[in-house]
């Protein structure tokens, strides 16, 4: 119980290989948790009904809406997020990918399309133009026709990078 009277849920959960504890309220999405309370901002706030993916993180490797998620869900498990991806302070090749085929606009939805593509990846480590697209068409992009999208994340297959 927070000192306000309000109920809280203690979470303890992994965030790009840190290990957080915070006190959340049990309305509170992941989401707002990860932006405002941990400061990693990748993640963006747009439709609120799982349909656009600008809010994607990866959840144990998979990835979930985060607008709706409930932040205790996310107990005792990993996420991952946009901020994440580069080690050492070398991007990962589906960042570099997108940056040398062009597979952003404005980027408001690119992290989002990134760790869905490193989840397709990850599963399928060559994929056809039309398995791409099958699979990402939970996140949407309002300034491309998604052709540099799909080339991006196709060229990390074909160009024998590793997605991990």
């Amino acid at each position: 119980m927070a000192d306000n009277g309000r109920q809280t849920l203690s979470l303890s959960f992994n965030v790009n290989g840190t290990q957080y504890d915070v006190e959340v309220e049990p309305h509170e999405l992941l989401l707002d948790v990860i932006r405002k309370r941990l400061g990693f901002t990748g993640a963006k706030r747009s439709c609120d009904v799982q349909v656009c993916g600008a809010c994607t993180v990866l959840l144990n490797g998979r990835p979930v809406s985060s607008c709706t998620l409930p932040a205790f869900e996310a107990r005792g498990k990993e996420v991952l997020t946009i901020e994440g991806m580069a080690q050492d302070g070398k991007l990962h090749p589906i960042q570099e990918a997108f940056i040398e085929y062009g597979g952003f606009q404005c980027g408001f939805c690119t992290p989002g399309m990134i760790l869905t593509a490193k989840t397709l990846l990850d599963e399928n480590p060559n994929p056809t133009e039309e398995e791409v697209i099958e699979y990402m068409n939970g996140n949407l992009c309002r300034c491309t026709g998604y052709k540099k999208i799909v080339e991006s994340i196709v060229s990390v297959g074909k160009g024998g990078a590793q997605a991990s």
